[in-house]
């Protein structure tokens, strides 16, 4: 689907004036329709586009913006059918602001298409739409507004791992507990075949089942993040191990040059000696490390409260706690409004 969308943007050109260019966003709803686009942002790919595609529960659309038929930019935008809290409903997320190409016009004015669409397009078939991780806390905040998103003040934890000594920052505790745990005969290591990931996905299943807020994809996701022919690396699958028995792990995907930690856990009450929730994260960042990534980033942190376990988990790694926000839209007009007079 082609949009075109005149963007009211002036600027000089030998002393001429252009009132407006034409901005024409066109809507991809299958992978295989998609061009060659340009982009090194992983949450904004065509690969991750094919990851969620075959992953039953998910469907992403890609919004692309174009100038003269030269791409300027991008935003991938996921929907969810939840199940759990409210019912059977959907929710439309994007991590980031999107990605961009050396626009001719500035960044924000071409975001602002961008949001504006995918409102209008989302508002009243997801119950939620949703804007995550964001780098630049004030990037786009006009526009989100007269959008009628309202933000809320969200945490991000992000570790330098391009240091020689990984555990220089790390705190006493948690090297204790690494040493142990190696020393009392965990393993690590990355995933090496299908039935490796279906046993992570099992156990993996079963410790995020009895956590409400968050969610656990089908097999399917991890399989294809794993086969996804790519030109580098998407993601990995780190698995720690007991007597052969897969007792944690960890998922982490990678986007130029940080890794982000998607999913992680371990059975820590059934083998609390071999503290296999800690094991899954260090060597996710050992691994991360050794393929030269300079920073570890915790996908969520959480909203600042002023204790949250999660969180007091992740730091004890030594990162650093960012403040940022994320933005909100609900499709009940009454409540969006409400939550806009709380927190604008």
């Amino acid at each position: 689907m082609n949009i075109f969308l005149p963007a009211s943007v002036f600027f000089f050109d030998n002393f001429h004036i252009f009132a407006y260019m034409v901005i024409r966003l066109t809507t991809y709803y299958h992978s295989k329709d998609i061009p060659d686009l340009p982009g090194t942002n992983i949450f904004h790919s065509t690969e991750l586009f094919r990851v969620l595609e075959q992953t039953p529960g998910y469907s992403p659309v890609l919004l692309v913006a174009f100038i003269e038929n030269k791409p300027v930019g991008k935003l991938l935008c996921t929907t969810r059918r939840n199940l759990r809290l409210i019912g059977f409903t959907n929710i439309t997320y994007i991590y980031g602001t999107g990605e961009y190409f050396n626009p001719p016009i500035k960044k924000e004015e071409i975001f602002n298409e961008l949001l504006t669409y995918f409102t209008n397009r989302f508002k009243d078939k997801s119950f939620l739409l949703e804007f995550r991780n964001i780098e630049t806390p004030l990037f786009g905040y006009r526009y989100f507004r007269q959008n009628n998103y309202f933000p809320i003040k969200w945490l991000r934890v992000r570790n330098s791992i391009h240091q020689h000594n990984l555990g220089k920052w790390m705190s006493a505790s948690r090297r204790r507990q690494i040493a142990n745990g190696l020393k009392n005969g965990a393993t690590a290591n990355v995933a090496q075949n299908e039935n490796d990931i279906r046993e992570f996905f099992s156990s993996m299943k079963k410790y995020y089942s009895s956590k409400l807020h968050k969610y656990f994809p089908d097999v399917k996701f991890f399989l294809s993040l794993l086969s996804q022919p790519s030109k580098k690396e998407l993601g990995q699958i780190f698995l720690v191990k007991h007597e052969k028995k897969i007792i944690g792990g960890s998922v982490c995907v990678y986007s130029n040059d940080t890794a982000y930690l998607l999913f992680s856990g371990g059975m820590r009450k059934s083998y609390p000696r071999l503290y296999p929730g800690v094991l899954a994260v260090w060597y996710a960042m050992i691994y991360a490390q050794k393929q030269n990534y300079k920073h570890f980033e915790f996908i969520d942190a959480g909203l600042p409260f002023h204790k949250y376990g999660y969180r007091d988990f992740i730091l004890r790694f030594g990162g650093k706690q960012l403040s940022s926000r994320r933005w909100f839209h609900i499709r009940w007009n009454w409540l969006n409004r409400l939550f806009i007079h709380i927190y604008v």
